[in-house]
């Protein structure tokens, strides 16, 4: 892991990790290597907000379940730039991602860090099965984001859109964000939409009605309650959601988009069903166990989450709030993700907030900042040099839970610890 780490720490200083949102740079490029997108079949782009990666990695296990093979293109990592991309059995390896490097340098074309990656991942696909499935998560938005290469997708899938990354934007409103996403989807393919709230799915509708592509909206199936269990529920199928991994609403929402899309697919719902409870997530709403916890009493149990948006936070939110025992959170987070706002999310539920700084984030609040964004709200709060002293500060023998959020790069460094 250590080679991976240097490696991308290569790359963030030889490509522009900036966001230069621009599909002319990689079209040429692509254009000069003989197009490779184009030799790539069942492409399946994933765009949304929140629970991309969710849903990409549930359909994965479906999908694979069926014995059909799958490459996926996803970002960020946590902790290992190769498992940005997985081909079929296996994630790439470090001397793929220099090769193909070499054969995209060649071009003499300048790309941003993810739009190289994105190329990577294309050049890598096509020595796959020919029959592959392709799963292929966006980044910023979907107008002119890199991954916006294909004229007929098998499928393109719309996850949870929410109020994110407005500083891209003009005007910063939920239509544009919603504008972005799905205003330039494909008019030959499949869309699905996940759930949405009322007004934002109204948004997505009316932006989809000139669109030409089939369209499935949220409602022809759902998450339903019975006898205080899970389902998903669509006109031919109740199928119980029930797993030890995975613990959030949200998080099964998009579990049952793809299932949804897997049911589509021709996937057998037996399959379907053996399938569920051995989906995880890493980094999503999950309980770890591992070099970190080692110094930890028996009674602590520390969680995971790289929830870094209201949606997200909420979302978590409303799974502690089932807990009866004293709950204490750690947190790093992103200038630019409102961190205001996502602490005021936990009222009531931390009895102690110790804060970080990021490692290698220049974009990263500081501990101090975010002590005092704690205090603001009524929180107790401490500032820690990092994840490690934090635990050290919030350790003892009284049972709890321990939750470290706020951010995909501090969740991704917490685990690389672990």
């Amino acid at each position: 892991m250590r080679a991976s780490k240097k490696l991308y720490q290569k790359l963030q200083k030889q490509y522009s990790k900036r966001i230069n949102l621009d599909l002319k740079r990689i079209k040429k490029v692509l254009s000069i290597l003989h197009d490779p997108q184009d030799e790539l079949n069942n492409v399946i782009n994933v765009i949304g907000s929140d629970g991309k990666n969710s849903f990409l990695t549930s359909l994965k296990y479906f999908l694979e379940a069926d014995n059909k093979k799958v490459n996926t293109f996803t970002s960020p990592h946590l902790y290992d730039v190769r498992s940005r991309i997985w081909l079929g059995n296996r994630f790439i390896s470090l001397a793929e991602i220099k090769k193909y490097k070499k054969i995209i340098e060649k071009t003499k074309q300048r790309l941003t860090l993810f739009e190289l990656l994105t190329c990577i991942f294309v050049l890598a696909a096509t020595k796959t099965d020919s029959n592959s499935f392709n799963l292929i998560e966006a980044g910023l938005f979907f107008r002119k984001d890199s991954t916006n290469l294909w004229q007929a997708p098998l499928a393109q899938i719309c996850t949870q859109i929410n109020k994110q990354h407005t500083e891209w934007i003009k005007p910063k409103s939920i239509g544009e964000i919603c504008k972005q996403k799905v205003g330039y989807l494909s008019e030959n393919t499949t869309i699905y939409t996940g759930k949405q709230k009322p007004k934002t799915f109204k948004i997505i509708k009316k932006i989809l009605q000139k669109n030409s592509s089939h369209k499935k909206y949220y409602g022809s199936w759902s998450i339903v309650r019975k006898n205080n269990k899970k389902f998903y529920k669509d006109q031919n199928n109740l199928i119980l959601l029930d797993s030890k991994y995975i613990h959030s609403g949200g998080l099964w929402e998009n579990v049952g988009l793809a299932i949804k899309v897997a049911i589509d697919l021709g996937i057998d719902v037996k399959k379907i069903k053996q399938t569920i409870k051995k989906i995880k997530f890493e980094g999503r709403c999950q309980f770890v166990r591992g070099k970190l916890t080692k110094k930890l009493y028996k009674t602590e149990k520390l969680l995971i989450d790289t929830c870094h948006s209201d949606e997200s936070t909420k979302n978590l939110a409303r799974y502690l709030r089932k807990f009866k025992l004293p709950i204490y959170g750690i947190c790093g987070i992103l200038k630019n993700k409102n961190p205001d706002k996502l602490i005021k999310n936990f009222k009531g539920i931390f009895k102690k907030i110790i804060t970080f700084k990021i490692p290698e984030e220049s974009n990263a609040l500081s501990s101090f900042d975010l002590k005092k964004i704690s205090e603001k709200h009524g929180f107790k709060a401490v500032e820690a040099k990092n994840i490690k002293d934090a635990l050290k500060i919030v350790s003892s023998k009284e049972k709890k839970i321990i939750v470290l959020w706020g951010s995909t790069y501090g969740a991704g460094d917490a685990l690389s610890l672990n």
